[in-house]
């Protein structure tokens, strides 16, 4: 991936907001892999923002308002800031991959617009460890730092996914525009300065939580790769959220 020119930035950044928010912000002018890949490769500058943005409510952790309610408010922001895109590419996932089914129609499946038992399952339950989890965090006095990690580490398990190795699993959607546009080099920036990062803040646990995100992500890469063929849209949305799940889980063990 070369980094290309202003227009091509512009472009790309604008289809990062677009993705990754529903900010309004105007369409690109061309959408192709190049700048699918440098779009992607921001996607942890946008976390940052949006870290800083839906986390607010965790600041008041200090007051009388209980922290599983200030948890759930971060939690609920930041889904409607996404417009829930990669919750639904979770539910979407969980149920082409519980289907059992051969890889074309475990991919049809999760194609479908509808969720299915797997999905609201999986939903419900994700949901509930991430607010359990960031209520926990919430208590050691930790919370704002740890959403700000889970949040940027997630999308950093999404820069790995479009690395070679992990196809696009149909030729149109998103999955076909940015899969395999990333150079190694791209998450592996990424990964080095929040490794660093959360070892000064949490301690080795925190290393160890951007470990075992980054780690949920490449499995959940490695199934879909062999259940569906390869990656997709919904599928980058699914990594998002069990790579954030995964890091709060081990946050909550730091104090």
């Amino acid at each position: 991936m070369k980094l290309g020119s202003a227009t091509e930035m512009s472009n790309a950044l604008r289809l990062a907001i677009g993705t990754f928010t529903r900010v309004p912000v105007p369409p690109p002018d061309v959408i192709n892999r190049l700048i699918g890949g440098q779009a992607m490769a921001l996607a942890p500058c946008i976390a940052v923002v949006l870290a800083l943005v839906c986390g607010v409510p965790l600041l008041g952790w200090q007051t009388q308002i209980p922290h599983a309610l200030l948890a759930t408010l971060s939690i609920a922001i930041l889904a409607w800031i996404t417009r829930g895109l990669h919750l639904d590419g979770l539910a979407d996932v969980a149920d082409g991959l519980g289907s059992n089914k051969p890889p074309e129609q475990a991919l049809a499946i999760a194609r479908k617009s509808d969720i299915g038992p797997f999905g609201v399952l999986t939903l419900a339950f994700t949901l509930l460890i991430q607010v359990f989890a960031l209520t926990a965090c919430l208590d050691h006095g930790n919370g704002y730092l740890a959403f700000i990690a889970a949040v940027f580490v997630s999308r950093i398990g999404l820069t790995w996914g479009c690395i070679q190795g992990w196809p696009a699993a149909r030729a149109d959607g998103l999955g076909a525009v940015v899969a395999e546009t990333l150079p190694i080099a791209v998450p592996i920036i990424w990964t080095a300065p929040a490794l660093i990062g959360s070892y000064f803040v949490f301690g080795a646990l925190g290393m160890a939580a951007i470990t075992a995100g980054i780690i949920s992500a490449l499995m959940l890469f490695v199934l879909c790769r062999k259940r569906f063929g390869g990656v997709t849209g919904d599928v980058f949305g699914a990594a998002i959220e069990i790579s954030m799940t995964a890091t709060l889980l081990v946050l909550l063990l730091a104090n």
